[in-house]
């Protein structure tokens, strides 16, 4: 495996070099690579994009405020191939992550092996509006988890994804939309998939995921979907508004937060039961304003592993719910102030405490979404005692 990944970064260095003189069409933020066959039987875009992220913790409850945990690290490094095949209703996605924060997650289910594979997705549209995806790629779960880490209002997602996102599978998603007038929209997400998360070689464990989602856009499109990119750097001239809600169903799910988490492993083999999880989101955007609002709910058949014997195994379902409410206002210099509620309230066979943060942030959009600077700093509770502060800095750059 080294040896391969050494001989590909030794391709790449090379082609750099013979080309390094070269120019291109090519603009900033729009991929280092587009490429169209003579016959427009195949295109190719690529692109690359990297995060330098600094943090500062403090623990509030020691006293000690002058003390301070700090951290450096590259948050995030991919390499992205997207375009069409045969015809540009054939078209396709191959995402690959580089950090150590991006193929952690190594097991015997993914044959011990890094998990170098975010997506690899293929998108059909094969009738009309209507349009078949096969492969890896995100389930049409909560929208913070759908928007690109690339393009965020602030330094990362919220607690409230870090505990209940269905994030990646692989399977099939069929994809549909209509208008019910000359402006309002709606979309229909069905998703069947295998429910372990990405990158599994062992096969299916349990059952298999079922999600669906609708999405209703009664005032139009957003302008370059603006309802998948955080802040309203477009600044819509009209209001702009998606309502949507999202149900999954995870039968004998294995994982102790749906796809997601840890394995429920007893001593016979894996813990299974159904998991369910419930999604309603809403994105507004008008002149620079914006303002995104989530709610999630879990539950289980039995939130509590069992050996045969009725023993508990110690993993219990993360079964909870969890609200995170965001605005911010992006100003005429490409400065935007932004703030973050969030909640999370699992329930008592969790064992959980009651947990709220609250978060503010400054970015700098030097280019857009593809270079800028962003800071936030975040307090959090635990029942309602204050339990942490923390300060990040991270720097954006995507060709």
């Amino acid at each position: 495996m080294k040896l391969k990944i050494t001989l590909t970064a030794l391709i790449l260095f090379t082609l750099c070099i013979v080309n390094a003189q070269e120019t291109t069409e090519t603009k900033f933020g729009k991929g280092i690579l587009n490429v169209v066959a003579k016959d427009s039987s195949w295109s190719m875009k690529f692109a690359t994009r990297f995060q330098l992220l600094g943090i500062a913790g403090w623990d509030i409850n020691d006293g000690d405020y002058g003390k301070s945990e700090t951290s450096f690290l590259v948050r995030r490094a991919r390499l992205k191939f997207d375009g069409f095949a045969y015809s540009p209703k054939l078209k396709y996605k191959i995402e690959l992550g580089l950090s150590n924060r991006d193929i952690s997650g190594a097991s015997e289910f993914t044959n011990n092996a890094p998990r170098y594979i975010l997506d690899a997705v293929i998108k059909w549209n094969f009738y009309k509006n209507f349009t078949l995806w096969a492969g890896q790629t995100k389930l049409p779960g909560n929208v913070e988890r759908v928007v690109s880490s690339a393009n965020l209002q602030l330094v990362d997602r919220s607690r409230l994804n870090s505990r209940f996102n269905i994030d990646r599978d692989i399977g099939v998603q069929l994809r549909h939309h209509f208008k019910l007038s000359e402006k309002f929209l709606v979309r229909e997400i069905l998703a069947v998939s295998q429910g372990e998360g990405r990158n599994i070689t062992t096969g299916n464990l349990g059952g298999h995921q079922y999600t669906g989602r609708v999405e209703l856009l009664p005032f139009g499109k957003f302008q370059s979907k603006g309802d998948y990119k955080g802040g309203d750097l477009k600044r819509e001239q009209t209001p702009k508004l998606m309502l949507a809600a999202t149900y999954d169903f995870n039968a004998d799910a294995v994982k102790d937060r749906s796809n997601q988490g840890s394995y429920m492993e007893t001593s016979t083999g894996l813990y299974e039961t159904n998991i369910s999880t419930i999604f309603v989101d809403a994105v507004f955007k008008y002149k620079g304003f914006s303002f995104m609002g989530e709610f999630a709910d879990r539950d289980a058949d039995e939130a509590i592993a069992i050996e045969e014997d009725g023993t508990p195994t110690g993993d219990i379902v993360q079964v909870g719910n969890a609200i995170n409410l965001q605005a911010g206002y992006l100003f005429k210099n490409n400065w935007e102030v932004a703030g973050r509620y969030t909640n999370l309230n699992f329930d008592a066979v969790v064992g959980r405490a009651l947990e709220e943060q609250y978060t503010l942030g400054v970015s700098r959009y030097i280019a857009g979404h593809n270079l800028k600077v962003q800071s936030d700093i975040s307090y959090t509770t635990q029942d309602g005692d204050a339990s942490g502060l923390a300060y990040r800095l991270q720097f954006d750059i995507h060709f």
